[in-house]
This record gives C-alpha cells, sequence and structure tokens, in this order.
C-alpha cells in the first residue's frame, strides 16, 4: 500500500468528505461521554437511571444529553455513509460503524480491540507513522493521508484517512473516505493535461516532469547507472507538408510517426513498465528519454534504429509520403546536470544536425559547443569592440615574383580581444558579415589602411610608393555607400586612388549586377583598383571577367600548394601547373595582373615566376608584421624583401 501524508490542517485541492468533520466530532464527542467500562459497547442499549432521591426528578447523562440523544446519535454513527471508528490513545479500535466494516469486507463486532494502523495501514512508511503516532499521545491536532485500501473481495480502492482527537476525551477518532472515484477523475485529468491530444504521446510539461525525476533519482544510489540520455529530433521540411496538403494529413503524419518512434524504444528496449519515454514537445519536436543508459554507443544505436524507421514512406489516408529527421543526441551523467543544461546541449546539438545537412544524428560535442559559445560572446562584443579601439591591422608585403620589390602590401585585421586575446580575421569576420557590423569595421579598416600607406609615402618619399589592398565584404557594398566611402577616406588621408585595392572574393563578385556593379565600376573609374581574391576556388566561370572592371586576380594558395617537390625534384601533379599556367596566360591576354598566394618555398616561387606570375604573397617573403617592420622592409633599397 502507499499514500501520502500531510500535517495539520487542509492540504491544498483535497476534497472534504461527504459527512462533516464537525459532525464526526459531535459523534466522536458522544462516544467518549460513555464510562470506560461499557469500553466494549459503543453506545449503552438503556438509559441510565436518574441518580439522587428524588424520584420524580428528570434523569440526567453525560454532558447534559438526554437518553434520546444519545439513541440518536448511536443511530447517526451506525448509519453514517463515512466510516469511522474511535480509538484508544494505545491504538486500538473500541467502536467502529457498519460503514467502515462494510468497507473493509467484515462486521462491526469484529473489528473491535484490533489496530487501528493495521486496518488502514498507516505503519507503512515512518513519516505516515509518526504523524500518527503524534495525534494518539496528543502531540498532533489532525493528520491525514491517502491509502490504497485492498478489499477482501481482491479490488482496491483508494481512501482518505483522517485521525483527530476527541475534544475532552482519551480517544481519536479515525475516519475513512472512499475517494476511488475522485482519484479515477483526477488522473483522467491529469492524462488530459499532460499527454498530447494528437499523438496520445506525453507532451513538454510530463517530459520535463520526468526528465527532472530522473535527475533526482540519479543522484542517489538506486543501483542504476547514474547516466541519463536524450535523442531529440525534428523533422524535416514538415512545415511543407502542413502546407501543401493540410494541417489533417500533418496531424496524421505525426501520428505514425509517433508510433514509429514507440515502437522503436520498445524494440531497443529502452521502455519501461508504466513509463513515458517518448514525448512530443511540441511542433515536429519529439525526444526520446533515456533513463540510467549505458553510455554514448546506446544512445547512437537508438538515434540510428528511428532513421531508419522514419525513412520508410508512410500511407496516411491514400497519401505516400517519405520524410527525414535530424537528431540531436546528449548522454552523460546525471549528477551535476540540470534538466535545463541538458535540453540547451540537446537542442544546440539538434541545430549542428540540421546545419551538417540534415537526415542524421549527432552527437553532442564539449569542444564544438565551446567554439560556439566563444562565438555567441564574440557577437554580443564586437560592435562595441570597434567603438573601444580594440582592432588593429597588420600587413603582409605583396611581392614582384621578377625582381623581388615590395610593391604592396596587404592589410589583414586582428581583434585584440580583452577574453581571447589576438583573433585572426577568420574568427570573427563571419559573424561580422551576419550581425552586420562588417560595415563598421570594413569602414575603420578602410581609413586606417590608407591613413597608413599615406604616412609610408611621406616618410620615404625617395622611393616609388607601395600600394595597400584592403578586404570588401559584399555586404558593405549592399548596406552602405562604399563609393562614397571611399571618396571621403581617400581625400582626408590624401592617399592616391591607384595606390588602394579593394579585394572581393570570387563568390560575392560573381553575378553581380545592379548596385554592386555600379558600385564596382564607379570605384574603378575613380582610379581605385578591384581585385578578386581566392580565384579559381568559387564558380570558376570566366565569363564575368570581361564584364566586371577587375584589373587584378589572387590566385587561391590550394593551386600553390601544388606546386610542391618531392626529394628527386619530380613535380607530384603537373596539372596544377597547367591550369595555373592557363589561368595566367588568359588574365594577361584581358590585360589583368596575376597574385599568387601561399608561396612558402624557393621553388614555388621559381616556377610561379617561370609561368608568368606578376606578384606574391606568404610565408616566403613574410608573414604579416606590424606597420614599423614594413616600414624598414620599403626602406631598404631597392626594396628587395
Amino acid at each position: 500500500m502507499s499514500g501520502t501524508s500531510e500535517g495539520p490542517g487542509r492540504a491544498p485541492g483535497t476534497i472534504r468528505p461527504p459527512v462533516t468533520e464537525r459532525h464526526t466530532d459531535r459523534i466522536a464527542g458522544v462516544l467518549a461521554e460513555r464510562p470506560l467500562e461499557h469500553a466494549g459497547n459503543p453506545l449503552p442499549e438503556h438509559p441510565p437511571k436518574p441518580a439522587g432521591p428524588a424520584q420524580d426528578a428528570s434523569p440526567t447523562y453525560p454532558a447534559g444529553r438526554s437518553a434520546s440523544e444519545l439513541r440518536d446519535y448511536r443511530a447517526a454513527f451506525n448509519a453514517a455513509h463515512l466510516a469511522m471508528a474511535v480509538v484508544d490513545r494505545e491504538g486500538s479500535v473500541v467502536a467502529a460503524n457498519d460503514a467502515l466494516a462494510e468497507l473493509l469486507g467484515t462486521d462491526p463486532g469484529s473489528l473491535r480491540e484490533q489496530d487501528a494502523a493495521d486496518l488502514v495501514d498507516l505503519a507503512a512508511d515512518h513519516r505516515t507513522w509518526h504523524a500518527y503516532r503524534e495525534v494518539l499521545r496528543g502531540a498532533r491536532n489532525r493528520f491525514r493521508c491517502t491509502r490504497r485500501l485492498k478489499h477482501p473481495d481482491g479490488h482496491s480502492l483508494w481512501a482518505e484517512v483522517t485521525v483527530a482527537p476527541v475534544p475532552d476525551s482519551s480517544s481519536v477518532l479515525l475516519s475513512i473516505a472512499d475517494i476511488s472515484d475522485r482519484r479515477e477523475l483526477q488522473a483522467r485529468l491529469r492524462h488530459l493535461q499532460m499527454h498530447d491530444p494528437v499523438t496520445r504521446l506525453p507532451n513538454r510539461t510530463l517530459f520535463f516532469e520526468r526528465l527532472n525525476a530522473a535527475l533526482e533519482a540519479s543522484a542517489y544510489d538506486n543501483g542504476g547507472t547514474g547516466r541519463i540520455g536524450i535523442c531529440y529530433l525534428d523533422l524535416d521540411g514538415f512545415k511543407a507538408v502542413n502546407d501543401t496538403l493540410g494541417h489533417r494529413v500533418g496531424d496524421r503524419l505525426l501520428s505514425a510517426v509517433a508510433g514509429r518512434l514507440t515502437e522503436c524504444a520498445d524494440q531497443s528496449g529502452y521502455a519501461r513498465s508504466g513509463g513515458h519515454l517518448v514525448a512530443r514537445l511540441g511542433g515536429d519536436e519529439f525526444a526520446v528519454l533515456v533513463e540510467d543508459s549505458t553510455g554514448t554507443e546506446q544512445l547512437a544505436e537508438l538515434a540510428r534504429s528511428v532513421l531508419n524507421a522514419l525513412q520508410r514512406p508512410f500511407d496516411l489516408a491514400g497519401q505516400r509520403l517519405s520524410v527525414s529527421a535530424s537528431i540531436g543526441v546528449v548522454e552523460r551523467a546525471g549528477a551535476g546536470t540540470t534538466a535545463t543544461g541538458l535540453m540547451q546541449a540537446a537542442d544546440t546539438t539538434l541545430y549542428w544536425a540540421k546545419a551538417d545537412g540534415k537526415a542524421r544524428w549527432t552527437l553532442f560535442d564539449p569542444e564544438r559547443n565551446a567554439h560556439r559559445m566563444t562565438r555567441q560572446a564574440l557577437s554580443s562584443t564586437l560592435r562595441p569592440a570597434v567603438e573601444r579601439g580594440e582592432f588593429t591591422l597588420e600587413y603582409q608585403p605583396l611581392v614582384g615574383m621578377a625582381d623581388g620589390v615590395v610593391h604592396g602590401v596587404e592589410a589583414l585585421v586582428r581583434w585584440n580581444h580583452p577574453q581571447f586575446g589576438m583573433l585572426p580575421p577568420n574568427r570573427f569576420i563571419q559573424i561580422a558579415e551576419e550581425d552586420g557590423s562588417v560595415v563598421q569595421l570594413g569602414r575603420w579598416v578602410l581609413r586606417t589602411a590608407c591613413r597608413q600607406a599615406r604616412r609610408w609615402q611621406i616618410e620615404h618619399p625617395d622611393v616609388p610608393p607601395v600600394f595597400v589592398s584592403v578586404n570588401v565584404a559584399v555586404r558593405q557594398v549592399w548596406d552602405s555607400d562604399l563609393v562614397a566611402d571611399v571618396a571621403e577616406i581617400l581625400a582626408e588621408t590624401g592617399l592616391a586612388p591607384h595606390l588602394l585595392q579593394l579585394e572581393l572574393t570570387e563568390s560575392a563578385v560573381m553575378g553581380s549586377a545592379g548596385r554592386p556593379l555600379q558600385a564596382l565600376q564607379a570605384l574603378s573609374d575613380m582610379g581605385v583598383h578591384i581585385a578578386i581574391d581566392d580565384f579559381g576556388t568559387g564558380y570558376s566561370n570566366l565569363a564575368y571577367l570581361s564584364r566586371l572592371p577587375v584589373s587584378v586576380l589572387k590566385l587561391d594558395g590550394s593551386f600553390v600548394r601544388g606546386f610542391q617537390y618531392d626529394e628527386g625534384g619530380a613535380h607530384p601533379s603537373p596539372a596544377d601547373e597547367t591550369i595555373v599556367e592557363a589561368m595566367v596566360q588568359l588574365a594577361h591576354r584581358l590585360g589583368l595582373t596575376v597574385t599568387a598566394e601561399c608561396v612558402e618555398t624557393p621553388e614555388q616561387a621559381t616556377r610561379l615566376a617561370r609561368i608568368g606570375c606578376d606578384t606574391g604573397q606568404g610565408w616566403l617573403y613574410s608573414r604579416a608584421v606590424a606597420p614599423d617592420r614594413i616600414a624598414r622592409m620599403i626602406a631598404h633599397s631597392p626594396q628587395k624583401v
């Protein structure tokens, strides 16, 4: 038997029994007023004889009650629908009514002198037993608990047991109300409240209730593994089903998916008796909770079985549908884990599965998550960092392949982050492009680089000035007036337009039309050089070179790295040289110059110079360095690196 106990007073949500406690107390008071020698009989059958010598005086009874009142109370006690018993301070039944006897499947006489605690299982747990004994000792005003009792005929019932002391008496009144119907109604209402009406699966509320209970249980040594796992899945493209076939078909699909998920959990041995492991969290999101998991392989096996099950087509009222799902898998020790933290990890991992191509499962990776958290931290502080002056520029020389002279430099931005240290551009440029702060950052880079190039020109008037190359994001062209910004900065710094080169990636300029094309043309007309960065890795469509105002091609480093020689001097990939040579010749015929990136060895430089590359950039010449290092390179005559 099981149940819950409560302290003095009424627990929230409980329902008062049919016979009020006020009435039962009055009945118990009358029962308690009889002499102890009549303890074997609930009430005296005949009223006591009048006391005193006066024969005509009216008889007197305990507490001034008449014999008629005593008979009425005894009749009410026996006829009451509420099961009741008077119990002495030792816990033995003194008197029991017919309702209690019927409830327990016996007769009232057989209940006398029995231990009341045994009748309603009050000794089942320490807390309940302690509260009951306190009422018997008079140290507690009232005690109430819920018990599941078994009738001798085999059926079970839920009973609300109340124990209260009888005023001015050494007895207590035990009353038992059958609340089976109420419990059944509560169970039905709870089921409706805790389950999804479409799939009949547990909903988000019940899922988190189970999850919290599992995490709490894992904190104690209960013989399990102490680990917990979640497969958090989302259907790929479910919105299209609702939009094209209607929500009715969508609901049928969700119900069918729920069935297959439940089958997977059952067949894999994860379902528990009477438990709910598969839940619909909302929309087309489902979760499978695995308590006492044995490790990541167990969760991975479950995720694979779910994917295989969902890949089979669904036949829904004449509609044959095929769907897939993305699954985020998290498995860890329950100790020290919160439900919020676990679901955040599951949600993040589900996002990774979506980003990695959908129709797959992905296991939570702490390192990847740390990178994501770092990225989020960078995103939230990037805009203020520009205003705080946390960015700086370094410069990498662009060297003539034929003469070794420094012809220009590429400005490379660095973020001197107060928490993460010096960050290269690949750590934050994409973030800046996504949130739009690249416009503000790009304007600062352009102004700083032009100002520095002009300073070198002034400090070294006897040598030809070097040009500065600045990377430009396509969003700068769309979200700002790049032409006006460049004109303003050139006028402000005094740098000649031909000493500024703007680099855009091949994918950024591919298909340029309208405003981007007009901006590039206006910059070219101004005298600014336009370079295509990482050429050869994007669309590789050479047709656009004839209609865009491009003056420089920068070959991607993947081509240059192919220019490697083995120990015998043989080239391992002659196709790379052939491709690069063809691109260089085509560029020259179009009047373009070619810069080779990632030049690291003298053999690469020699071969690139032989096939006609104009300038080179890479660690062979110099890494990106501070402005004063570039100044020393410029000062050397004949400016050879």
